[in-house]
Protein backbone atom coordinates (compact mmCIF):
# COMPACT_ATOMS: atom_id res chain seq x y z
CA UNK A 1 0.00 0.00 0.00
CA UNK A 2 1.39 3.86 -0.42
CA UNK A 3 -0.14 6.58 0.85
CA UNK A 4 0.75 10.52 1.20
CA UNK A 5 1.82 11.34 4.45
CA UNK A 6 2.80 8.23 6.67
CA UNK A 7 2.96 8.91 10.57
CA UNK A 8 4.89 6.36 12.58
CA UNK A 9 3.71 6.48 16.10
CA UNK A 10 0.36 7.32 18.14
CA UNK A 11 1.87 9.31 21.23
CA UNK A 12 0.74 12.29 21.72
CA UNK A 13 2.33 14.49 18.79
CA UNK A 14 1.82 11.48 16.06
CA UNK A 15 -1.61 10.87 16.83
CA UNK A 16 -2.82 14.57 17.25
CA UNK A 17 -1.03 14.89 13.13
CA UNK A 18 -2.64 12.17 12.17
CA UNK A 19 -5.94 13.10 13.41
CA UNK A 20 -6.01 16.72 11.93
CA UNK A 21 -3.92 15.73 9.03
CA UNK A 22 -7.19 13.09 8.36
CA UNK A 23 -10.11 15.41 9.42
CA UNK A 24 -8.97 17.21 6.01
CA UNK A 25 -7.13 14.56 3.79
CA UNK A 26 -8.99 11.60 4.35
CA UNK A 27 -7.78 7.78 4.98
CA UNK A 28 -6.73 8.09 0.90
CA UNK A 29 -3.39 10.37 2.11
CA UNK A 30 -3.02 9.91 5.69
CA UNK A 31 -1.79 6.67 7.80
CA UNK A 32 -0.88 6.21 11.03
CA UNK A 33 1.68 3.18 12.02
CA UNK A 34 1.77 1.81 15.85
CA UNK A 35 2.41 -1.35 17.57
CA UNK A 36 0.17 -1.10 19.63
CA UNK A 37 -4.02 -1.06 18.98
CA UNK A 38 -4.96 1.59 21.36
CA UNK A 39 -3.56 4.71 22.56
CA UNK A 40 -3.07 6.16 25.89
CA UNK A 41 -1.77 9.72 27.29
CA UNK A 42 1.66 8.97 28.86
CA UNK A 43 1.60 11.48 31.21
CA UNK A 44 -1.11 8.98 32.94
CA UNK A 45 1.48 6.25 33.68
CA UNK A 46 1.56 6.95 36.45
CA UNK A 47 -1.64 6.87 37.51
CA UNK A 48 -2.40 3.53 35.79
CA UNK A 49 1.42 2.14 37.64
CA UNK A 50 -0.37 3.07 41.31
CA UNK A 51 -3.95 1.73 40.09
CA UNK A 52 -5.72 5.01 40.25
CA UNK A 53 -6.23 4.87 36.25
CA UNK A 54 -7.38 1.50 34.44
CA UNK A 55 -6.14 1.25 31.02
CA UNK A 56 -9.31 -0.23 29.80
CA UNK A 57 -10.79 2.40 30.70
CA UNK A 58 -8.59 5.31 29.55
CA UNK A 59 -7.08 3.57 26.71
CA UNK A 60 -8.33 5.02 23.06
CA UNK A 61 -8.36 2.17 20.14
CA UNK A 62 -6.72 3.52 17.14
CA UNK A 63 -8.79 1.57 14.80
CA UNK A 64 -12.06 3.69 16.36
CA UNK A 65 -9.93 7.16 16.03
CA UNK A 66 -8.51 6.58 12.75
CA UNK A 67 -12.78 5.87 11.43
CA UNK A 68 -13.77 9.01 13.32
CA UNK A 69 -10.85 11.11 12.17
CA UNK A 70 -10.38 10.43 8.79
CA UNK A 71 -7.16 8.52 8.64
CA UNK A 72 -5.90 4.74 7.40
CA UNK A 73 -3.92 2.57 10.50
CA UNK A 74 -1.50 0.23 10.05
CA UNK A 75 -1.14 -2.21 13.23
CA UNK A 76 2.71 -3.33 13.62
CA UNK A 77 5.91 -2.01 14.64
CA UNK A 78 8.51 -0.33 12.21
CA UNK A 79 11.27 -2.40 11.31
CA UNK A 80 13.32 -0.70 8.46
CA UNK A 81 13.25 2.10 5.75
CA UNK A 82 14.43 2.11 2.43
CA UNK A 83 14.51 5.74 2.06
CA UNK A 84 15.29 5.37 -2.11
CA UNK A 85 12.25 3.52 -2.57
CA UNK A 86 10.40 5.94 0.02
CA UNK A 87 8.86 2.94 1.88
CA UNK A 88 9.18 1.75 5.24
CA UNK A 89 8.78 -2.06 6.59
CA UNK A 90 5.67 -2.68 8.98
CA UNK A 91 6.85 -6.00 10.97
CA UNK A 92 4.57 -9.05 11.31
CA UNK A 93 2.12 -8.85 14.05
CA UNK A 94 2.28 -12.49 16.34
CA UNK A 95 -0.42 -13.23 19.22
CA UNK A 96 0.69 -12.49 22.40
CA UNK A 97 0.22 -16.31 23.86
CA UNK A 98 1.57 -19.02 21.07
CA UNK A 99 3.16 -18.20 17.75
CA UNK A 100 0.33 -17.85 16.06
CA UNK A 101 0.85 -14.62 13.00
CA UNK A 102 -2.03 -12.64 13.23
CA UNK A 103 -0.54 -10.00 10.58
CA UNK A 104 2.69 -10.37 7.94
CA UNK A 105 5.63 -8.28 7.11
CA UNK A 106 3.80 -5.76 5.46
CA UNK A 107 5.83 -2.18 3.22
CA UNK A 108 3.63 1.02 3.38
CA UNK A 109 5.08 3.40 0.37
CA UNK A 110 4.92 7.48 1.36
CA UNK A 111 5.26 10.98 0.20
CA UNK A 112 6.28 12.35 3.41
CA UNK A 113 7.52 10.50 6.15
CA UNK A 114 6.88 11.41 10.20
CA UNK A 115 8.83 9.63 12.48
CA UNK A 116 7.11 10.25 16.19
CA UNK A 117 8.58 7.03 18.00
CA UNK A 118 8.82 8.90 21.29
CA UNK A 119 11.29 8.01 23.80
CA UNK A 120 12.75 4.89 25.85
CA UNK A 121 14.44 4.52 28.99
CA UNK A 122 18.00 5.56 29.35
CA UNK A 123 19.95 3.68 32.45
CA UNK A 124 23.58 5.09 31.40
CA UNK A 125 25.13 1.91 31.79
CA UNK A 126 24.73 1.46 35.36
CA UNK A 127 25.05 -2.22 36.39
CA UNK A 128 21.49 -4.10 36.69
CA UNK A 129 19.64 -0.98 35.89
CA UNK A 130 18.03 -2.66 33.15
CA UNK A 131 17.32 -5.92 34.64
CA UNK A 132 16.32 -5.05 37.94
CA UNK A 133 13.78 -2.21 37.49
CA UNK A 134 10.55 -1.02 36.11
CA UNK A 135 10.28 1.77 33.91
CA UNK A 136 7.32 3.44 32.56
CA UNK A 137 7.47 3.41 28.98
CA UNK A 138 4.27 1.93 27.49
CA UNK A 139 0.87 0.37 29.37
CA UNK A 140 2.42 -2.68 29.84
CA UNK A 141 5.27 -1.55 31.77
CA UNK A 142 2.86 0.41 34.14
CA UNK A 143 0.61 -2.47 34.51
CA UNK A 144 3.38 -5.23 35.26
CA UNK A 145 4.43 -2.57 38.04
CA UNK A 146 0.70 -2.28 39.40
CA UNK A 147 0.38 -6.22 39.41
CA UNK A 148 3.68 -6.66 41.12
CA UNK A 149 3.06 -3.62 43.51
CA UNK A 150 -0.50 -5.56 44.55
CA UNK A 151 0.93 -8.89 45.22
CA UNK A 152 3.51 -7.11 47.35
CA UNK A 153 0.85 -5.38 48.92
CA UNK A 154 -1.24 -8.65 49.40
CA UNK A 155 2.14 -10.55 50.60
CA UNK A 156 3.10 -7.44 53.19
CA UNK A 157 -0.98 -8.24 54.79
CA UNK A 158 -0.42 -11.52 55.10
CA UNK A 159 2.53 -11.71 57.03
CA UNK A 160 1.27 -8.63 59.73
CA UNK A 161 -1.98 -11.07 60.15
CA UNK A 162 0.77 -13.88 60.84
CA UNK A 163 3.05 -12.02 62.70
CA UNK A 164 0.69 -9.09 64.76
CA UNK A 165 3.29 -7.96 67.03
CA UNK A 166 4.20 -4.46 66.51
CA UNK A 167 7.71 -4.74 64.53
CA UNK A 168 7.77 -8.06 63.14
CA UNK A 169 5.87 -7.39 59.27
CA UNK A 170 8.50 -6.27 57.25
CA UNK A 171 6.08 -4.19 55.00
CA UNK A 172 7.85 -2.96 51.32
CA UNK A 173 10.43 -0.83 50.21
CA UNK A 174 10.00 1.41 46.77
CA UNK A 175 12.74 2.79 45.30
CA UNK A 176 12.45 5.47 42.32
CA UNK A 177 15.45 6.48 41.01
CA UNK A 178 15.02 9.85 39.49
CA UNK A 179 13.44 12.83 40.66
CA UNK A 180 12.09 14.35 37.45
CA UNK A 181 8.13 14.73 36.38
CA UNK A 182 7.52 10.82 36.51
CA UNK A 183 9.44 10.06 39.62
CA UNK A 184 7.88 12.65 41.79
CA UNK A 185 4.35 12.11 40.65
CA UNK A 186 4.74 8.19 40.68
CA UNK A 187 5.95 8.39 44.56
CA UNK A 188 2.97 10.64 45.49
CA UNK A 189 0.40 8.95 43.43
CA UNK A 190 1.81 5.76 45.03
CA UNK A 191 1.44 7.04 48.78
CA UNK A 192 -2.51 8.01 48.02
CA UNK A 193 -2.81 4.75 46.38
CA UNK A 194 -1.68 2.67 49.24
CA UNK A 195 -4.02 4.81 51.57
CA UNK A 196 -6.37 3.50 49.67
CA UNK A 197 -5.92 0.19 49.74
CA UNK A 198 -5.79 0.08 53.53
CA UNK A 199 -9.70 1.23 52.63
CA UNK A 200 -10.32 -1.98 51.07
CA UNK A 201 -9.11 -4.57 53.19
CA UNK A 202 -5.91 -4.06 53.68
CA UNK A 203 -6.33 -2.88 57.72
CA UNK A 204 -3.16 -4.44 58.64
CA UNK A 205 -0.87 -2.02 57.01
CA UNK A 206 -0.14 0.92 58.14
CA UNK A 207 0.54 3.37 55.63
CA UNK A 208 3.57 5.23 56.15
CA UNK A 209 5.28 2.13 58.30
CA UNK A 210 4.46 -0.61 55.73
CA UNK A 211 4.79 0.95 52.36
CA UNK A 212 8.51 3.20 52.32
CA UNK A 213 9.07 5.52 48.92
CA UNK A 214 12.17 6.30 48.55
CA UNK A 215 13.28 9.14 45.29
CA UNK A 216 16.74 9.12 44.54
CA UNK A 217 18.19 12.33 42.57
CA UNK A 218 21.06 12.82 40.98
CA UNK A 219 20.95 16.91 41.10
CA UNK A 220 20.69 18.85 44.28
CA UNK A 221 16.71 18.93 44.24
CA UNK A 222 13.68 17.69 42.74
CA UNK A 223 12.30 18.80 39.10
CA UNK A 224 15.82 20.65 38.87
CA UNK A 225 14.86 21.96 35.25
CA UNK A 226 11.86 23.38 36.62
CA UNK A 227 12.05 26.81 38.77
CA UNK A 228 13.65 26.35 42.64
CA UNK A 229 10.52 27.63 43.85
CA UNK A 230 8.27 24.76 42.07
CA UNK A 231 10.87 22.67 43.51
CA UNK A 232 11.04 23.39 46.96
CA UNK A 233 6.74 23.07 46.96
CA UNK A 234 7.36 19.97 45.47
CA UNK A 235 9.53 18.43 48.33
CA UNK A 236 7.83 19.97 50.89
CA UNK A 237 4.54 18.04 49.80
CA UNK A 238 6.31 14.86 49.25
CA UNK A 239 8.09 14.91 52.58
CA UNK A 240 4.02 15.98 54.24
CA UNK A 241 3.15 12.54 52.54
CA UNK A 242 6.10 10.63 54.05
CA UNK A 243 8.18 10.12 51.21
CA UNK A 244 12.15 10.33 51.67
CA UNK A 245 13.42 12.34 49.28
CA UNK A 246 17.35 11.89 48.74
CA UNK A 247 19.27 14.61 46.25
CA UNK A 248 22.97 14.64 44.93
CA UNK A 249 22.78 10.83 44.94
CA UNK A 250 24.09 9.24 41.63
CA UNK A 251 23.47 5.74 41.69
CA UNK A 252 26.31 2.98 40.75
CA UNK A 253 24.62 -0.39 41.20
CA UNK A 254 21.21 -2.16 41.40
CA UNK A 255 20.41 -5.76 42.50
CA UNK A 256 17.25 -7.76 43.13
CA UNK A 257 16.61 -6.04 46.57
CA UNK A 258 18.49 -3.02 46.75
CA UNK A 259 20.48 0.31 45.23
CA UNK A 260 23.55 1.08 45.79
CA UNK A 261 25.02 4.98 45.26
CA UNK A 262 28.79 6.13 44.85
CA UNK A 263 29.39 6.54 48.71
CA UNK A 264 28.59 2.40 49.07
CA UNK A 265 25.43 3.23 50.92
CA UNK A 266 22.29 0.51 50.77
CA UNK A 267 19.12 1.12 49.87
CA UNK A 268 16.33 -1.78 50.57
CA UNK A 269 14.43 -1.85 47.37
CA UNK A 270 11.74 -4.66 47.28
CA UNK A 271 10.21 -2.63 44.04
CA UNK A 272 12.46 -0.34 42.15
CA UNK A 273 11.65 2.16 39.40
CA UNK A 274 14.04 3.64 36.58
CA UNK A 275 13.51 7.37 35.73
CA UNK A 276 16.32 8.84 35.38
CA UNK A 277 16.51 9.61 31.62
CA UNK A 278 15.57 8.66 28.58
CA UNK A 279 16.97 8.13 25.02
CA UNK A 280 15.77 7.72 21.49
CA UNK A 281 14.52 4.09 20.03
CA UNK A 282 17.21 1.68 19.06
CA UNK A 283 15.22 1.31 15.98
CA UNK A 284 16.51 5.24 14.66
CA UNK A 285 20.07 4.31 14.87
CA UNK A 286 19.34 1.40 12.28
CA UNK A 287 18.18 3.55 9.34
CA UNK A 288 20.94 5.24 7.98
CA UNK A 289 19.62 8.89 9.31
CA UNK A 290 21.88 11.08 10.87
CA UNK A 291 21.42 10.77 14.86
CA UNK A 292 22.99 13.35 17.86
CA UNK A 293 24.02 11.85 21.17
CA UNK A 294 21.27 10.73 22.58
CA UNK A 295 20.15 8.81 19.51
CA UNK A 296 17.68 11.20 18.20
CA UNK A 297 17.36 12.21 14.65
CA UNK A 298 18.61 15.42 14.12
CA UNK A 299 16.00 18.19 12.09
CA UNK A 300 16.12 21.26 10.66
CA UNK A 301 13.94 24.18 12.15
CA UNK A 302 11.12 23.37 9.52
CA UNK A 303 11.43 19.39 10.97
CA UNK A 304 12.53 17.57 8.37
CA UNK A 305 15.45 15.56 8.42
CA UNK A 306 18.95 16.54 7.68
CA UNK A 307 19.95 14.91 4.56
CA UNK A 308 16.70 13.20 4.05
CA UNK A 309 14.03 14.14 1.30
CA UNK A 310 10.43 13.91 2.42
CA UNK A 311 11.17 12.38 6.07
CA UNK A 312 10.35 14.48 8.90
CA UNK A 313 10.59 13.71 12.70
CA UNK A 314 9.12 15.15 15.94
CA UNK A 315 8.73 14.78 19.83
CA UNK A 316 11.33 13.06 21.63
CA UNK A 317 12.74 11.19 19.42
CA UNK A 318 13.90 14.86 17.93
CA UNK A 319 17.06 16.55 18.19
CA UNK A 320 15.46 19.83 17.45
CA UNK A 321 16.84 23.25 16.89
CA UNK A 322 14.03 26.43 16.81
CA UNK A 323 13.96 29.11 14.37
CA UNK A 324 15.65 31.00 17.49
CA UNK A 325 18.94 28.51 17.67
CA UNK A 326 17.26 27.39 21.01
CA UNK A 327 17.43 23.71 21.69
CA UNK A 328 13.78 21.99 21.68
CA UNK A 329 13.05 20.22 25.06
CA UNK A 330 11.29 16.41 24.65
CA UNK A 331 8.44 17.84 26.21
CA UNK A 332 4.78 16.67 25.35
CA UNK A 333 4.03 20.32 24.62
CA UNK A 334 6.41 20.61 22.71
CA UNK A 335 5.26 17.48 20.14
CA UNK A 336 1.70 19.26 20.29
CA UNK A 337 3.44 22.62 18.75
CA UNK A 338 4.86 20.32 16.14
CA UNK A 339 2.51 18.62 15.43
CA UNK A 340 0.33 21.45 14.17
CA UNK A 341 3.49 23.19 12.40
CA UNK A 342 3.61 20.08 10.65
CA UNK A 343 0.13 19.96 10.09
CA UNK A 344 0.48 23.69 8.46
CA UNK A 345 3.16 22.68 6.67
CA UNK A 346 1.34 19.39 4.45
CA UNK A 347 -2.01 20.93 4.12
CA UNK A 348 0.15 23.61 1.94
CA UNK A 349 2.10 20.36 0.25
CA UNK A 350 -1.52 18.86 -0.03
CA UNK A 351 -3.29 21.85 -2.14
CA UNK A 352 0.71 22.02 -3.70
CA UNK A 353 1.42 25.31 -2.65
CA UNK A 354 5.24 26.25 -1.28
CA UNK A 355 6.53 25.12 1.85
CA UNK A 356 6.04 27.81 4.54
CA UNK A 357 8.74 29.69 5.03
CA UNK A 358 8.49 30.79 9.07
CA UNK A 359 10.66 27.43 11.07
CA UNK A 360 9.29 25.98 14.00
CA UNK A 361 9.60 27.83 16.84
CA UNK A 362 9.01 26.52 20.61
CA UNK A 363 7.36 28.46 22.74
CA UNK A 364 7.14 27.34 26.81
CA UNK A 365 4.01 27.88 28.16
CA UNK A 366 5.44 26.34 31.45
CA UNK A 367 5.36 23.00 34.00
CA UNK A 368 2.65 21.85 35.94
CA UNK A 369 3.45 18.64 37.98
CA UNK A 370 0.83 16.65 40.13
CA UNK A 371 1.69 15.62 43.37
CA UNK A 372 -1.34 13.31 44.08
CA UNK A 373 -4.93 13.86 43.18
CA UNK A 374 -5.58 16.72 44.87
CA UNK A 375 -2.91 19.26 44.15
CA UNK A 376 -0.44 20.42 41.71
CA UNK A 377 2.43 22.80 41.07
CA UNK A 378 4.18 24.25 38.85
CA UNK A 379 5.03 27.62 37.11
CA UNK A 380 3.62 29.27 34.10
CA UNK A 381 5.00 31.48 31.56
CA UNK A 382 3.68 34.80 30.40
CA UNK A 383 3.92 36.95 27.30
CA UNK A 384 6.74 38.89 28.52
CA UNK A 385 10.12 37.12 27.92
CA UNK A 386 11.18 35.41 31.39
CA UNK A 387 7.83 35.78 33.27
CA UNK A 388 6.41 33.52 35.08
CA UNK A 389 3.76 32.87 37.76
CA UNK A 390 4.27 30.21 40.48
CA UNK A 391 0.21 28.25 40.48
CA UNK A 392 -0.19 25.25 43.68
CA UNK A 393 -3.20 23.55 45.04
CA UNK A 394 -6.73 23.32 43.29
CA UNK A 395 -6.09 25.93 41.05
CA UNK A 396 -2.90 24.01 39.48
CA UNK A 397 -4.35 20.63 39.61
CA UNK A 398 -7.65 22.08 37.43
CA UNK A 399 -5.13 23.41 34.93
CA UNK A 400 -2.92 19.86 34.92
CA UNK A 401 -6.42 18.18 34.31
CA UNK A 402 -6.94 20.47 31.44
CA UNK A 403 -4.03 18.73 29.66
CA UNK A 404 -5.41 16.07 29.51
CA UNK A 405 -8.54 17.41 28.44
CA UNK A 406 -7.23 19.24 25.41
CA UNK A 407 -5.48 16.18 24.20
CA UNK A 408 -8.17 14.44 24.06
CA UNK A 409 -10.36 17.51 22.35
CA UNK A 410 -7.94 17.25 20.02
CA UNK A 411 -8.38 13.80 18.68
CA UNK A 412 -11.57 13.31 19.37
CA UNK A 413 -13.49 16.73 19.61
CA UNK A 414 -15.25 19.01 22.04
CA UNK A 415 -18.40 17.05 22.19
CA UNK A 416 -16.89 13.63 22.80
CA UNK A 417 -14.24 14.77 24.83
CA UNK A 418 -16.70 16.07 27.49
CA UNK A 419 -19.32 13.09 27.40
CA UNK A 420 -16.23 11.18 28.14
CA UNK A 421 -15.29 13.06 31.04
CA UNK A 422 -18.41 13.46 32.49
CA UNK A 423 -18.53 9.06 32.00
CA UNK A 424 -15.27 9.05 33.83
CA UNK A 425 -16.42 10.84 36.60
CA UNK A 426 -19.62 8.71 37.40
CA UNK A 427 -17.44 5.55 36.53
CA UNK A 428 -14.85 6.75 39.43
CA UNK A 429 -17.80 6.85 41.87
CA UNK A 430 -18.83 3.56 41.11
CA UNK A 431 -15.56 1.64 40.99
CA UNK A 432 -13.12 1.14 43.31
CA UNK A 433 -10.57 3.82 44.02
CA UNK A 434 -7.74 1.72 43.10
CA UNK A 435 -7.78 -1.20 40.57
CA UNK A 436 -7.95 -4.33 42.83
CA UNK A 437 -7.53 -7.03 40.13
Amino acid sequence: MRSEFVIVGGGAGGLELACKLGRKLGPSKVTLVDSRLYHIWKPSLHEVAAGTLDIHQEGLSYQMLAHDNGFNFVFGPMTALDAAAKSITVGAVVAATGNDEVLPERRVGYGALVLAVGSTSNYFGVPGAQENTISLNATEDAERFRLRMLRLMLAAEQEHEEHPEPGQGGGLDVVIIGGGATGVELAAELREASRAYVTYGFDQLDVKRDVRITILEGAPRVLAPLPEKVSAAAADLLAKRGIQVVTNCRVTQIDRDKVIDKDGKVYPATLCVWAAGIKAPELLATLGLPTAKGGQVEVDAHLRVKGADDIYALGDCAACVDGSGNAVPPRAQAAHQQADYLVTSFLRRAKGQPAQERPYEYRDYGSLVSVGRSTSVGSLMGSLRGASWFVQGTMARLMYTSLHLMHHRAVLGTMRTGVLALARFLVRRATPLVKLH
